[in-house]
């Protein structure tokens, strides 16, 4: 006779052993090998609203934040809720005028046709209330966690607010108002002498690409649908770079329907020659969850195991890694996809069940699983002749790629502590303050001794 070990009538736990089983399990045998992975998020960021029938929803960071909580992810990396990006941290990328425009624009702006045009404001790109403090706070988090790559103090830096990658120096694009990405890697390049970009999310990183189009310390990856019209429209093969930069952006072209296998094949032939090559010292991997089957906006047949095997592969070259969103229009699809994502890269297995006592559970239903059957709904495009075609065109830009370039670091960079001028000020006042304070406590201490002697 067969004994079924999951048969809650014939073995059952108390209510204790229930609350005290663990959600997820350690795959790390050696935790000496272990990389210090940290959290950056700001809840604020959750709280902004596009509009009723806009297709971002920035609630789905807070589904993303309560699965991690849920499944006690927390006690496995550092916490931080970081500050909002400073208006010269902005101005680092973006051009002033258009900052300006954003600090100041509200819905009850009056705006002339010729304003909205120039700064692309629009269906996909509208003025809603806070929309200048929310660019500020996951621009923030992604500084905060480049920075905290940079002292070393993090090996892996996580900021699912972030990823906002077709942003512009002039203008707002895809959703998307501030590019926390460029920023975040501009940061980096003042140690880091080759950072590597890549990007996974259903659509062209064309913001990103666009910034750094003329660079060899930069190298952009990225895999996308690509037709020529689709959103946004940039993304060919054929676009490789310009001056210093030729052969060192990466396009992907995909078409609908990609499913697993030929993702995951495809990522990984492209992926490892290119890191060897070009061997980054940092890399940001963009992880868009609109990559997914069954987005609302998508149409990949990408299941939530498979994405997360990319950010995986890439994981295991052992360099540092700022990991950021991205697009994602099925929330309760985006923050599964997220939380598991985190998972992977604290070398944890999931409970594919997710718990109960989760305060958004009505939202992960019917299953309640973590992985839901995301694959299926649209029919692969992509033969193996159309993918083996496109990959070797990509080893063929590779083989153009002497070496990696190197950089002189001549001068030290500035301060990178992130800290703003108040903040400074504060510290400058409290080190003055416990300077005096030394100073009266050795006086007295003299005065002391002195007696003594006496």
């Amino acid at each position: 006779m067969t004994i079924s070990m999951n048969d809650p009538e014939t073995f059952t736990t108390d209510r204790k052993t229930e609350e005290n089983t663990p959600f997820f399990y350690d795959k790390s045998s050696n935790g000496n090998n272990r990389s210090n992975v940290s959290y950056h998020y700001n809840p604020e960021a959750s709280r902004y609203h596009y509009g009723a029938l806009h297709p971002m929803k920035p609630f789905r960071l807070m589904l993303t934040d309560h699965l991690v909580i849920s499944y006690k992810l927390y006690e496995k990396m550092d916490l931080f809720i970081p500050r909002r990006a400073t208006k010269d941290e902005l101005l680092e990328f973006h051009a002033e005028d258009y900052v300006n425009f954003l600090q100041t624009v509200t819905p009850h702006t009056k705006i002339s046709d010729q304003v909205l045009a120039q700064f692309n404001i629009g269906d996909d790109c509208p003025v809603f209330d806070g929309m200048y403090d929310y660019s500020t706070i996951y621009a923030g988090a992604s500084l905060d966690a480049s920075r905290k790559l940079i002292s070393g103090m993090s090996d892996i830096a996580i900021n699912w607010s972030g990823g906002l990658h077709h942003a512009k120096k002039f203008e707002p694009s895809g959703f998307c108002y501030v590019n926390d990405i460029v920023l975040s890697i501009i940061n980096l390049l003042r140690v880091h002498p080759r950072v590597m970009y890549i990007d996974i999310d259903l659509h062209h990183g064309d913001g990103v690409q666009e910034a750094f189009y003329t660079t060899d310390r930069v190298m952009t990856v990225s895999f996308h649908k690509y037709n020529g019209e689709f959103f946004p429209g940039t993304g060919s093969v054929d676009e490789v770079g310009l001056g210093k930069g030729k052969n060192y952006a990466i396009n992907v072209p995909l078409r609908d329907g990609i499913d697993d296998d030929s993702y995951i094949r495809l990522f990984k032939s492209i992926m490892e020659p290119l890191i060897t090559k070009f061997q980054p010292t940092c890399i940001v991997q963009q992880c868009g969850a609109d990559s997914l089957g069954y987005d609302r906006l998508g149409c990949f047949n990408l299941n939530i195991r498979a994405h997360g095997e990319c950010v995986n592969f890439i994981k295991s070259f052992g360099l540092p890694m700022l990991v950021v969103g991205g697009g994602g229009y099925t929330p309760r699809n985006v923050s599964r996809l997220w939380c598991y994502e985190t998972s992977v890269l604290n070398d944890v297995n999931l409970d594919p069940k997710i718990p109960n006592y989760l305060p958004t559970y009505d939202w992960f239903g019917p299953d309640y699983s973590l992985h839901p059957q995301l694959d299926g709904r649209i029919d692969n495009k992509n033969s193996k002749k159309y993918l083996e075609s496109v990959k070797q065109e990509i080893l063929e830009q590779i083989r153009y790629l002497n070496h990696a370039p190197s950089v002189q670091m001549q001068e030290i960079p500035p301060d990178i502590t992130g800290l703003t001028e108040d903040e400074e000020q504060m510290i400058k006042e409290l080190n003055e303050e416990s300077e005096s304070q030394r100073a009266n406590k050795q006086l007295k201490d003299e005065a002391r001794d002195g007696e003594v002697m006496v």
